[in-house]
Parts: C-alpha cells; sequence; structure tokens
C-alpha cells in the first residue's frame, strides 16, 4: 500500500478544491461588494437629489432658480465627477457648474424607476451612475413638475473597489493556507488508519504475525476483516497444496520405483527391453522430481516474506559433499559473507545449491570455487569448477529441461530444478564459461524491499 502517493494526490486534489473555492467566493464577493456599493451611492445621490429638489424656486414668470447649492465642491469644479441636473415642465432648466457646457443626456435614457440607479453618459467620455428623482413643486392650481438628475463619475468608484481588492486578495490567500494546512492535518489523520494496516502488513510480510487486528476505526475495519479472511483461506489452500504435492510425490514415486526394479529383474531374459523401461523410468523420476520440486516452491508462496542465510547453507552443503566419493580429495574454495540472505526458505535454497555444488563435484578435477557478494544492485553466488565445463547447445538443453550428459546418472536434471526454484522465488540461474575452465554458475537476486 503506498499511502505516500495517496497522500500527496489527496492533498493536492483539496489544494485545487480549496483555491476553486476561494476563487469563487473572490468573485462572488467582488459582484456583491459592486451592488453594494452602487446601492450606497444610488442611496446617497436619491439624498442630494432630494436636496435640490427642495432648494428648486419657480418665479412667478416660471424662471427657475436653487435657494442653495449642494455644498460638494465637485458640483463646482468643471467636469469634477459629480453631476445635477433640473429640468422643469415649463421648459426652464438648471445644471451644476461642473457641467461646464455640457448637459445629462437623459432623454437617451428610457423613463428610470425614482431612486434606483442607472448608467448615464457623461462628459469627456464618463461614465456615470445616475439617480433620477421626479418632483412637482408649487401650490395647487400653480403646480410645476421638476425632473432633478444627480450622477457621479464611476471611477470614483474604482478607487473603492480597488482598494477592497487589496484587502479581498490577501485575505483569501492567508484564508487559503489555514485551509490548506487544516486539510493537511485532515488528510493525516484520515490515513493514520491505513499507515497502521500497512505496518501490520509488514509484520505479516515479515512473519512477525499470521492475522490483523481487530483495532480499526469501523470505516476500516470490514477491509481488515476481508483480508484475514483472504489469509486464512489462502494458509488454508497452501496446507492443503502440500499434502497433494506430498501424497503426489508418493503416489508417483513408489511405482516407478517398482517399475525400475522389476526392469532390473527381467535383464537376463529381455535386456534390450529392461534396458529401455528402466531408462524411460529413470527419467520419468527425474521429470517428476522436478515438477514435484516446482510444485512445492508454487505451494510454499504466502504473504510472508521468507528469507534465510546463506553462509550457514553453503557450509553445510560442502561438508556433505566432502564425504562423497571424491569428495574430499577436491580444493573447496568458500567465500560468502555471513550476513548475507536470500528471499526464500532454507530448503528451497538447500536443494538449489546442493544440486548446483553436486554438479560441480561430479565433474571437477581438483577445484571448485563458491564465492558471493552483496552489490548495489542485487546480490550473487557463483559456483566455479575446473572441470570439462559445458557446451552452448548443452545449456540450452539444460534450459529446456534435459540430460546434457545420457553417461552420467541424472546429470543436467539437478541443474534444471536448481533453475526452476531460482525462477520461483525470483532470483535467476545463469551457466556460462568459468575461468577455471569448467562451468560457472552464477545465481542472482535483487536485494529484498
Amino acid at each position: 500500500m503506498r499511502t505516500g502517493s495517496l497522500r500527496l494526490r489527496l492533498a493536492l486534489s483539496a489544494t485545487a478544491l480549496i483555491a476553486l473555492a476561494l476563487a469563487l467566493a473572490g468573485a462572488g464577493l467582488v459582484v456583491i461588494f459592486d451592488r453594494m456599493l452602487d446601492a450606497r451611492t444610488a442611496e446617497e445621490l436619491d439624498l442630494t437629489a432630494k436636496y435640490l429638489a427642495g432648494q428648486a424656486v419657480v418665479a412667478p414668470d416660471g424662471a427657475l432658480t436653487l435657494a442653495a447649492s449642494p455644498p460638494d465642491a465637485r458640483f463646482a469644479t468643471p467636469y469634477g465627477g459629480l453631476y445635477w441636473q433640473i429640468a422643469a415642465g415649463t421648459g426652464g432648466e438648471l445644471r451644476s457648474r461642473s457641467l461646464w457646457d455640457r448637459r445629462l443626456a437623459t432623454d437617451a435614457v428610457a423613463k428610470p424607476e425614482p431612486g434606483r440607479a442607472f448608467d448615464l453618459a457623461g462628459p469627456n467620455e464618463q461614465r456615470l451612475i445616475a439617480v433620477s428623482r421626479p418632483i412637482v413643486i408649487g401650490r395647487a392650481g400653480r403646480e410645476t413638475p421638476l425632473q432633478v438628475v444627480v450622477a457621479m463619475d464611476r471611477s470614483n468608484l474604482a478607487a473603492t473597489r480597488d482598494g477592497f481588492l487589496r484587502l479581498l486578495v490577501p485575505s483569501l490567500m492567508a484564508l487559503g493556507l489555514v485551509l490548506t494546512a487544516a486539510m493537511a492535518v485532515f488528510v493525516q489523520r484520515a490515513l493514520a488508519p491505513f499507515r497502521t494496516l500497512q505496518a501490520d502488513l509488514t509484520a505479516i510480510h515479515e512473519g512477525r504475525a499470521s492475522t490483523l487486528p481487530a483495532r480499526f476505526p469501523a470505516e476500516v475495519q470490514p477491509l481488515v476483516d476481508d483480508l484475514n479472511r483472504l489469509i486464512d483461506a489462502q494458509e488454508r489452500a497452501l496446507l492443503k497444496a502440500r499434502t497433494q504435492a506430498g501424497d503426489m510425490a508418493h503416489g508417483l514415486k513408489t511405482p516407478l520405483a517398482i517399475l525400475t526394479a522389476l526392469a532390473r529383474r527381467t535383464t537376463e531374459v529381455e535386456p534390450e527391453i529392461a534396458r529401455e523401461v528402466e531408462e524411460q523410468a529413470v527419467a520419468m523420476s527425474r521429470q517428476v522430481e522436478r515438477a514435484l520440486a516446482r510444485a512445492r516452491i508454487v505451494a510454499s508462496r504466502d504473504l510472508r516474506r521468507r528469507s534465510c542465510r546463506v553462509a550457514p547453507v553453503v557450509a553445510k552443503l560442502v561438508a556433505t559433499l566432502q564425504r562423497l566419493p571424491d569428495g574430499d580429495s577436491l580444493a573447496w574454495a568458500v567465500a560468502v559473507p555471513t550476513e548475507l540472505s536470500y528471499p526464500g526458505e532454507e530448503g528451497d535454497l538447500t536443494e538449489m545449491l546442493g544440486n548446483l555444488l553436486d554438479n560441480a563435484r561430479k565433474w571437477a578435477h581438483r577445484r571448485i570455487a563458491v564465492e558471493a557478494f552483496a552489490g548495489e544492485a542485487g546480490k550473487v553466488l557463483w559456483i566455479e569448477d575446473d572441470g570439462p565445463g559445458m557446451s552452448e547447445a548443452a545449456m540450452s538443453r539444460i534450459g529446456r529441461g534435459l540430460r546434457w550428459d545420457e553417461t552420467t546418472p541424472g546429470t543436467g536434471f539437478g541443474i534444471a530444478i536448481a533453475a526452476d526454484i531460482a525462477e520461483e522465488t525470483r532470483a535467476t540461474l545463469t551457466l556460462s564459461r568459468s575461468p577455471l575452465g569448467g562451468l560457472r554458475a552464477e545465481l542472482a537476486w535483487p536485494r529484498m524491499a
């Protein structure tokens, strides 16, 4: 389980979602601020329009005058950004000095709702926000309708909007950092049960535990229960496979042994047939032995990571082979580091190295060398002898599981079985010419994770 990569993906996804949410929130806040700013500005402009309506005076001759102007100096500054205009129904019109020689083109705008903001074209290509207020002044029978329009340059609002953005952006960034940190803590705590599960699975791989403990949150416990059921089912399947492999070995080897014995008994009567039957029985026995060895290795696989020390196995095998015929007359040079380990069970390593060492013993003249080392890429062990060696064709025959020499019993099958065991334990067996003159069998396997 690679919780690190999952944690990274979750963190990146959460950060992207937080950034998206904050961007949408920022855009929404800007829209809300713009609307509120327009509403507040419209309210202030409407108050000014009401003030102007209260100051408007219509003379008996219909002339329109203003008793007092608004106090804001921008109304008196040419193109100052604040403008007012009063149009009387009698045809009179008053304008603020800020309009100078221009007038507000209210005719180009559809009849606005009183007190509601609308956009209007202003002097010097200004874009205005305006409010219109229709008012009737005068006594009964002499009423005069007025249309009061007050407007402001929107560039005055832009400065307020920019100030809001200067505060909003850093605030959203700070909020994003806080939310990202909170999400990182949340992801760390949410994945804690999976890190515990990883540690417990490692304990099973290393043989320190047989099942996962029942101490996980309710959301993870069903997964743990399923894994425990899977482990239990695998244990039972492996036990059954080992039993069947043993039964098959007994069921096949016994008839083959009887067949070989019967062939020897009939040697005097039918020597040719007896010899052929015996050879076929021996060949079948070797093939059965190889198939059962592979089946045993496959059946021994489980979730636990097996390993064993190489040096004690080599020492035990060399001591045993030295007691065999011609074994004590050979010079054995063994150099295997004591800390070197092999990713498999000791029985598998013993059978594999036993076949390779026994083959070297059969063909060596005077010397056998066993060396091993651990490098950056992996670990290597090789067995060399100074015998006649092996041709490329012979090596190819062994790769196909055939004997490379028919005169020496068992020759070739031991190496083939060793190659099968190496393959099943994720190692590789390579045959080549040894510097000593004979065969070099090199066994290589990667470092265990």
